[in-house]
């Protein structure tokens, strides 16, 4: 059964599938918690905050040659203890000629911020 944290999380995250599909990030900020840790799935480089991170996806849109990234989420779970949640799954690059530039497995830990599920 899936529930309402689990449905909300899986839409978080198509919005934010579909704003790197698009090159916004006035929608990729606010699923991003103030203190989100990316870890690179290419070369493993920590951007560390909000604000490294909207600039680094701003640097990505506007490269002539940038890929298309989407994470496709396989398990979500959510904790019954505390507004945390953990997604699994799987996310590819592609680039714009379609082919396939870089993918594997990915985790991400979403934090229940009042109403609104970030990462």
């Amino acid at each position: 059964m899936t529930t309402a944290p689990e449905l909300a999380i899986r839409l978080a995250r198509a919005t934010f599938n579909r704003a790197i599909a698009d090159g916004n990030l006035a929608m990729i900020e606010p699923i991003l918690a103030p203190d989100v840790i990316l870890v690179a799935g290419t070369d493993s480089a920590l951007i560390s905050g909000r604000k490294a991170q909207t600039l680094t996806w701003k640097r990505e849109f506007a490269s002539a040659d940038r890929a298309i990234y989407a994470r496709t989420p396989e398990t979500i779970i959510v904790s019954t203890v505390e507004p945390i949640a953990f997604e699994h799954g799987a996310w590819l690059g592609v680039a714009r000629d379609g082919r396939a530039r870089a993918s594997g497995t990915y985790m991400a830990k979403w934090h229940l911020f009042g109403a609104a599920w970030r990462i």
